[in-house]
C-alpha cells in the first residue's frame, strides 16, 4: 500500500525545508498511532465510561453508545477513515482528494477534544476520577495516542526570515512568535484538491441528495440535544468535522457538484427542510425551527443591502418591526385601534408595503452618505422606531401601537380554511401549531431566496456589486449610484417586512422591545449583521446557516448566563481572524482574503 502525504506551500514560505512533523517521531509510526488510536476510540464507545447514570446521557451501558459517546464514535470513525485513506486503501481515495494528512489531524484533534471534554466533565460533575469506568480511561488514552501520532505527520516547514541585528528583544519575540504561527498553519494546511471526475447526471444528483440528507441529520441532532454537555460536544465534533472535510477536499468537490445543479440543490434543500417537522415527536423543536426561519429570512434580506450593495445598515431590525406591527394592526387583534381583520394575503401586502415605504423614506435622505455616516444614521433610525412605538400609546402620542404593551392577542392564521393554530394529522404524523407556521415560513423563505437569486443575477444586481466595489468608478461608468442604492434599501426592507407579517402571528404579541439594536438573543440588528458576516456576505446559503447558528447557539448555551455574550464575542473574533470571508464564502471575497487560493474557472455575475 502507498501512503499519501500532503505537502503544501504557505504564503509565508516561498522556500521550505525537509518535511517533518511537530513531534519528533517517525512519520510511519505517527500515522499508525493516529489511525490505531482512532480505531481504539471507536471501540471504547461500546464500553461503559462511568458507573452511574447521574451523568447526562447514561454512559453506563455496554455495547450501546449513548450521549457524548455517539459523538466520539462519529469523530473516531471519520479519523480512522482518513487514516486508512492515507495508507492508500482501495476504495477510500475519494475521501481525500486534497490529501489525507491535514484532514486526519483535524479529525483526530476534534475526537480528542470531545473525548477529553467528556472525561473531564464526568470527573468534575461526579467528583473525581473514581467515577470513570475502563471505557473512560481507554478513550482518554486512545485519543491522546492518536493526537501524538497525528502531530508527527510530516509537512513542509516554512523557512524563518533572518533576524535584523538592530531588532530589540520584543521585536525578536514577535518575529519568533510569527514564525511559530506560520509553522502551525503549515502543519494543518492541505494541498489543492484533484479535479472532480465527471460523473453521470443521476450520480451527481444522488450525491446532492446524500449531502442534503446528512445536513438534515446533523441539524436535527443539534437542535434536539437535550442537555448542555451534549450540545457543547456537538459543537466541537461538528466544527472539527467540517474543518476536516474541508481540508480533505470533499467540501470543494461537493460545492462544484452542487454548482453544476444549482436549481436541483435549492429545491432539494427546501424539500429537506420541509421534512424536518416530520422528524419531531412534538412541537418543541419546531418552535426553534420557525424562529430560525424568521431570523434567517430577515438576514437574507439584509444580505442584499450589506452583501450585494455594500451598505452598512445597523437599524435593519426596525423594518422587521414595521412589517410585524402593520400586520398585527390589520389582523383582528383586540389591541388594534382599527378593529379590522384582513385575510392573510392582504395583511402580507400591508406589511411588505409599509416596510417598503419606510425603507424609501429613510433611504432617500440618508443614502447620499457613505460608510460610517450611513451606519450611524441607520442605527439612529432603528432606535427612533423603537422609541416611537413606545410613545404612540395614546398618552405620549397618538393611540396606535399601545405603547410598551404592544399589539397583543394577534389571532392565528386561517388560510383557505386551514387553521394554523391547531394540530393536524398528515399521513399519520401529528403536525402542531409551530410546525404549521414552519411550513408557511418556509414558503416565505423560498420567495425571498427567489428574489435574491433573480435580483443578484440581474442588471441591477451587477450594479449593486459595482457600487459595493467602487462607487466612484461605478458612477463614472454611468451607474446612478443613489438610485441603485435606494432600490437595494427598498428591496431589503420589503423582504424584512414580509417576514415580520408571519412573526406577528407566531409570537401572538408585537412589542417595541423585540426590535433592539443588540441583545442576548436574536433577532436584533447586531445579530442580523453578524449572521450575514459569519455566514458569508453575498451568498444565499451563508446568511441562512449563519442565522441558524446564531439563533441556536445562544438558545442552547443559556447555562453560560452573563458570560454568554463574552463567549459569543470571542467566537466571532476568532472566526474573523481565521476565516474572515465567512463559513460559506463568496468566491470573489475568498480570493480577496486568500491570495494563494486557486481562482475558480467561472464566477457568477455577483461573484458567488
Amino acid at each position: 500500500m502507498t501512503t499519501q502525504t500532503t505537502t503544501s506551500k504557505t504564503a509565508a514560505s516561498p522556500a521550505a525545508s525537509t518535511a517533518t512533523g511537530l513531534i519528533g517521531i517517525p512519520p510511519h509510526l505517527g500515522r499508525a498511532l493516529a489511525t490505531g488510536g482512532s480505531l481504539l476510540a471507536v471501540v471504547s464507545t461500546f464500553l461503559a465510561w462511568t458507573w452511574t447514570a447521574a451523568f447526562p446521557g447514561d454512559l453506563t451501558v455496554y455495547a450501546y453508545p449513548g450521549g457524548l459517546q455517539v459523538l466520539v464514535l462519529v469523530g473516531g470513525a471519520l479519523a480512522a477513515l482518513f487514516g486508512l485513506s492515507s495508507y492508500g486503501v482501495k476504495g477510500l481515495g475519494w475521501l481525500t482528494p486534497a490529501g489525507a494528512d491535514a484532514a486526519l489531524k483535524y479529525a483526530v484533534l476534534g475526537t480528542f477534544a470531545t473525548a477529553w471534554y467528556t472525561v473531564l466533565a464526568i470527573t468534575i460533575d461526579l467528583g473525581g476520577l473514581v467515577n470513570l469506568e475502563p471505557g473512560g480511561y481507554l478513550v482518554a488514552a486512545a485519543t491522546l495516542i492518536a493526537l501524538i501520532g497525528a502531530l508527527a505527520l510530516p509537512f513542509e516547514r516554512p523557512e524563518p526570515d533572518p533576524f535584523d541585528p538592530d531588532d530589540t528583544g520584543w521585536e525578536r519575540f514577535k518575529h519568533s512568535t510569527g514564525h511559530s504561527l506560520a509553522v502551525l498553519r503549515a502543519a494543518f494546511a492541505s494541498g489543492s484538491p484533484r479535479p472532480v471526475r465527471t460523473l453521470p447526471g443521476y450520480a451527481e444528483i444522488l450525491i446532492i441528495v446524500g449531502v442534503l440528507a446528512l445536513a438534515l441529520v446533523v441539524f436535527t441532532y443539534g437542535i434536539g440535544t437535550e442537555y448542555d454537555e451534549l450540545f457543547v460536544g456537538f459543537l466541537i465534533t461538528a466544527g472539527f468535522g467540517f474543518a476536516a472535510l474541508n481540508r480533505s477536499g470533499l467540501i470543494a468537490h461537493a460545492s462544484q457538484i452542487t454548482g453544476r445543479h444549482t436549481n436541483i440543490t435549492v429545491c432539494g434543500a427546501f424539500i429537506a427542510a420541509a421534512c424536518f417537522p416530520f422528524t419531531q415527536t412534538d412541537d418543541q423543536y419546531a418552535t426553534l425551527g420557525v424562529y430560525i426561519l424568521i431570523f434567517a429570512t430577515v438576514a437574507l434580506g439584509l444580505n442584499i443591502v450589506v452583501g450585494l450593495a455594500g451598505l452598512l445598515d445597523l437599524g435593519y431590525v426596525a423594518f422587521l418591526g414595521v412589517g410585524a406591527y402593520a400586520a398585527a394592526l390589520v389582523s383582528g387583534s383586540p389591541s388594534s385601534p382599527f378593529g379590522v381583520q384582513f385575510p392573510f394575503w392582504a395583511a402580507v401586502i400591508v406589511g411588505a408595503v409599509a416596510s417598503l415605504i419606510f425603507g424609501v423614506l429613510i433611504g432617500a435622505p440618508t443614502l447620499r452618505l457613505r460608510g460610517d455616516y450611513l451606519a450611524i444614521v441607520t442605527l439612529g433610525f432603528g432606535e427612533i422606531f423603537r422609541i416611537a412605538a413606545n410613545n404612540t400609546d395614546g398618552t405620549s402620542g397618538p393611540d396606535l401601537t399601545n405603547g410598551s404593551n404592544g399589539i397583543a392577542s394577534v389571532p392565528d392564521l386561517k388560510i383557505l380554511g386551514f387553521d394554523l393554530g391547531i394540530q393536524h394529522d398528515i399521513a399519520g404524523f401529528t403536525i402542531g401549531r409551530f410546525a404549521n407556521y414552519f411550513f408557511l415560513m418556509l414558503l416565505i423563505t423560498a420567495v425571498v431566496v427567489l428574489v435574491f437569486r433573480r435580483s443578484g443575477d440581474s442588471r441591477i444586481g451587477r450594479a449593486w456589486v459595482a457600487i459595493r466595489e467602487d462607487e466612484t468608478a461605478a458612477e463614472a461608468m454611468g451607474i446612478h449610484g443613489f438610485r441603485v442604492k435606494l432600490i437595494a434599501f427598498a428591496v431589503g426592507a420589503t423582504l424584512a417586512g414580509l417576514a415580520g407579517t408571519v412573526q406577528a402571528h407566531v409570537t401572538y404579541t408585537v412589542t417595541p422591545e423585540q426590535y433592539l439594536f443588540a441583545g442576548t438573543s436574536p433577532p436584533n440588528s447586531a445579530f442580523l449583521l453578524a449572521a450575514v458576516v459569519l455566514g458569508g456576505m453575498g451568498t444565499i446559503a451563508g446568511p441562512l446557516i449563519g442565522a441558524a447558528l446564531l439563533f441556536l447557539i445562544p438558545n442552547k448555551l443559556q447555562f453560560l448566563g452573563d458570560f454568554q455574550l463574552l463567549a459569543f464575542g470571542l467566537a466571532l473574533v476568532l472566526l474573523m481572524r481565521f476565516r474572515p470571508e465567512g463559513l460559506i464564502p463568496n468566491r470573489r471575497r475568498q480570493l480577496e482574503f486568500h491570495e494563494e487560493a486557486e481562482a475558480p474557472t467561472v464566477l457568477s455575475k455577483t461573484g458567488a
